[in-house]
């Protein structure tokens, strides 16, 4: 159970964007390394008149380009859904309802954790997830798996990418800054596993 008097240390925002959204940054880097690789490759093919290369390469290069602001998008969703995860757990504590709406792929989970960890109930969130079977190399969202039509569906798009931005409804670092400096930090309790 969540005691609100007993806040761990609260990250910076920055911080937190980074930690909730580290695969998806990792990805991003990457994605730039292969659209450079594939730019040279494009550059050289086009400057030889290999037609047939040349579209190939145009046609790789489009694809890892694209998904430069794909990720960027998918982390900004991810962390919106930090957001309103953290705001949830600090007000009710955490329930198995949310975090299984959020099991669905390693980025909402990622989510989750993190929300979970910044207020002392990551054991708890971590011992229902194992509860549910989802190890820590489950990285293929499950609605890939039952929908492979996925991409053209609405709710794809409207909750990968384009997640609403939401307005934290707490400051938690300055919540942090209230509590007494000589309390134990640390919310999370056995009993409630």
């Amino acid at each position: 159970m969540l005691d609100r008097n007993l806040l761990p240390k609260q990250p910076s925002l920055l911080l937190s964007y980074w930690n909730v959204g580290i695969l998806l940054h990792c990805s991003v880097l990457l994605f730039v390394l292969e659209s450079y690789f594939y730019w040279l490759r494009l550059k050289s093919a086009y400057m030889q008149e290999q037609l047939i290369l040349t579209l190939f390469w145009f046609g790789c290069l489009l694809f890892a380009f694209s998904h430069i602001f794909l990720v960027v998008m998918d982390a900004w969703s991810r962390f919106q859904n930090y957001k309103r995860i953290k705001d949830h757990f600090y007000i009710h504590g955490f329930t198995p309802k949310l975090a299984r709406h959020y099991s669905g792929s390693k980025c909402q989970r990622s989510a989750v954790l993190v929300a979970a960890d910044e207020l002392g109930l990551r054991p708890q969130v971590e011992h229902y997830y194992k509860k549910l079977g989802i190890k820590w190399f489950h990285f293929i969202p499950q609605f890939m798996v039952r929908d492979p039509l996925f991409l053209f569906k609405r709710y794809f798009w409207s909750r990968t990418f384009m997640e609403k931005h939401y307005e934290s409804r707490f400051n938690f670092r300055e919540l942090n800054n209230t509590l007494p400096k000589n309390v134990v930090c640390n919310a999370y309790s056995e009993e409630s596993v």
